[in-house]
C-alpha cells in the first residue's frame, strides 16, 4: 500500500524558512509526479509546487522566488524549502504523487504551516 508523510511543518516568524520533507513508501517514486498543496481556513486546496518525473518544475505565483520543490529519488523522499515565509502562506501543506498514465494520485496527511509575528 502507498503512503505518504509529511513532516518538518511548525511556528515561525515572518522572514524565516522551513523544510518540508515527505516520505513516500510502498513504490517507487522515480516514475512519478510529485508535488505540495496546501490549504489554508476557509480556503480551497491549491498547488504550491510541482515536480514531473523528468525534472521540470513549476510553481504558483505566489511562492516563485521563495519555495523549492526537490525529490531523492533514491531514498522516496519529497522536499519543499520554504523561505522569506509570509503570513500568507500559512497553511496545511500536502504531499501528493501521481501517476498520471493510471490516473492515480496518493496524498498524506498534512503538516501545519503557521507564520506569525
Amino acid at each position: 500500500q502507498v503512503q505518504l508523510v509529511e513532516s518538518g511543518g511548525g511556528l515561525v516568524q515572518p522572514g524565516e524558512s522551513l523544510r518540508l520533507s515527505c516520505a513516500v513508501s510502498g513504490t517507487s517514486l522515480s516514475i512519478y509526479t510529485v508535488g505540495w498543496y496546501r490549504q489554508a481556513p476557509g480556503k480551497q486546496r491549491e498547488l504550491v509546487a510541482r515536480m514531473f518525473s523528468g525534472g521540470t518544475t513549476t510553481y504558483a505565483d505566489s511562492v516563485k522566488g521563495r519555495f523549492t520543490i526537490s525529490r531523492d529519488n533514491a531514498k522516496n523522499q519529497v522536499y519543499l524549502q520554504m523561505n522569506s515565509l509570509k503570513p500568507e502562506d500559512t497553511a496545511v501543506y500536502y504531499c501528493d504523487v501521481d501517476n498520471p498514465v493510471a490516473a492515480i494520485s496518493y496524498w498524506g496527511q498534512g503538516t501545519q504551516v503557521t507564520v506569525s509575528s
